[in-house]
């Protein structure tokens, strides 16, 4: 005799499930502060230009801030190596491996002039958060910090990130781009504590003499005013020039002063990310807490290439220096053909930072053009060539072309230009 199943107690049936709808209404706000910052243009206009080339179209990028040379082949044979290696399969030193310090330590020394020890170097993942946080290092809420234009896309974002106010400070191309004492001292305040000083200069690739160099690091000197200098680019030179760092030219402003550079364009490295921070002892540290918090670390195979980069033979960054000296002789002598654009002579880095103010306000193709980003939108359309206006890096007017592109690509990217606007 079958017997029917027992009742289940009603304690175990399962309470049915309450959903509780929430809306967007009740969910607290987004970050203000991130909500803020404007998304990198040349990031932007490069990823742009990347997708029209995925696709098909003949797109010429002058939009990329870095080199289309391969890392050299002994750097990427360090990187193998170090992949043999256990010890690199762990957390290292958040402020960097010792051996890399040591090896940053003696290049500042021998491209800075400027004796520092291994102690006073924070390796960071790229050159990019090395900037960010030597203004978190620095800067305190409300500060004001002097903004030479034209700039970097980067430098106004992480002043605001660290609640500081970018106080913008324009030369424009009859200036070469670049400020002088005069003018920052018109801008200062009360509350101006630090100075962004960039020698040679993206996006304009300006260097500073060292007479220049010498009387704006004597006025910070003067005014306990805190140094930035982005040196990324120091290795890059050209017309016998040479990036004399402020702290050289100043020995006294080493004590309130951050160096900021990494292995990126010397060494076509820029997707290897390694890049550093060197300064006073106090503000390395307040700046390696904030990093073994951040990020700990850098990867350690990245770590040992780059003392390889740093210590190795320099033949192929020479090589690569004397090919963009060649491109840039190119584009200034082409871009100069065309008819109301004025092309200021780059002494370094691989940017050029033509006036076009001579091709605004007017009709080309039956569009009227009024600002640059009108422009190189207008230019990408109609001659698939990527530029970055003015806009992203100050005052409109101007266009940022990287001439680190093949030859080929360079003068064909040019001439498309030329014309466009004959």
């Amino acid at each position: 005799m079958r017997h029917a199943p027992h009742a289940q107690p009603l304690l175990m049936c399962p309470a049915p499930a309450t959903t509780t709808i929430f809306t967007v209404t009740e969910r607290a706000p987004l970050s203000r502060k991130l909500s803020a910052i404007a998304e990198s243009a040349t990031l932007k206009v490069d990823a742009k230009a990347k997708a029209l080339q995925a696709a098909g179209r003949p797109v010429v990028s002058f939009a990329a801030g870095e080199p289309d040379f391969p890392t050299p082949p002994f750097v990427v044979d360090a990187a193998a190596a170090a992949l043999t290696d256990p010890k690199n399969f762990r957390y290292t030193p958040g402020a960097g491996l010792p051996e890399l310090r040591e090896a940053i330590a003696a290049k500042t020394q021998r491209d800075s002039r400027l004796e520092v020890t291994p102690a006073q170097v924070v390796v960071t993942n790229g050159g990019k958060q090395a900037v960010y946080q030597a203004f978190q290092t620095v800067v305190n809420p409300g500060d004001e910090v002097l903004l030479p234009a034209p700039y970097w896309t980067t430098y106004p974002e992480a002043i605001k990130l660290a609640d500081g106010v970018p106080v913008e400070v324009f030369a424009g191309a009859d200036q070469d781009y670049k400020v002088t004492v005069e003018q920052l001292e018109a801008a200062r305040t009360e509350r101006t504590t630090a100075l962004v000083f960039v020698s040679p200069s993206n996006p304009t690739g300006s260097v500073y003499t060292e007479a220049e160099t010498r009387a704006i690091g004597q006025w910070a000197l003067e005014h306990g005013i805190w140094v930035l200098t982005d040196e990324i680019y120091q290795n890059l030179v050209y017309d016998g020039a040479r990036a004399v760092s402020i702290v050289e030219a100043v020995p006294e402003l080493s004590g309130q002063t951050l160096l900021l550079n990494g292995v990126a364009k010397t060494y076509a490295m820029t997707g290897w990310r390694v890049g550093w921070m060197v300064g006073p002892a106090d503000a390395i540290k307040l700046a390696a807490n904030l990093q073994s918090h951040l990020s700990s670390n850098v990867n350690n195979i990245a770590q040992r290439a780059a003392i390889a980069a740093i210590t190795g033979p320099q033949d192929e960054a020479e090589a690569m220096r004397a090919a963009f000296d060649r491109r840039r002789t190119l584009i200034v002598a082409e871009l100069a053909k065309i008819p109301g654009v004025t092309v200021p002579v780059p002494q370094g880095a691989f940017y050029v930072y033509p006036d076009v103010t001579g091709l605004l306000g007017r009709e080309w193709d039956g569009v009227q053009i009024d600002t640059t980003l009108e422009l190189a939108d207008f230019i990408l359309e109609k001659a698939e060539v990527a530029v970055v206006p003015g806009e992203a890096f100050g005052p409109s007017g101007y266009l940022r072309m990287s001439y680190a592109l093949s030859d080929d690509q360079l003068l064909e990217g040019v001439q498309r230009l030329q014309r466009l606007f004959a």
